[in-house]
């Protein structure tokens, strides 16, 4: 699998994010390097698992729709005579 690659519009809202919570929560403030860090520390070390949870998702959508069809393919079938 190829490495998750993020537009610089799309990090420079994450990193806006990462920043803002820290002063928020932690009254800190850290700068775009460390935000950015951060993000691609949790990237890396937990990606996986928010990656992995939503392939299962999608998967259990996938499956539902696929129930869905296949009883609207059995009320489409025609009486033999």
């Amino acid at each position: 699998m190829d490495k998750i690659a993020f537009s610089a519009e799309q990090k420079d809202r994450m990193v806006g994010k990462v920043k803002a919570y820290v002063n928020e929560e932690l009254q800190q403030d850290i700068g775009s390097f460390e935000a950015e860090f951060l993000i691609d520390f949790f990237a890396r070390e937990l990606g996986a698992y928010f990656y992995n949870r939503g392939l299962h998702d999608a998967q259990q959508v996938f499956n539902e729709k696929a129930e869905d069809i296949g009883y609207l393919i059995q009320e489409l079938e025609q009486a033999e005579t």
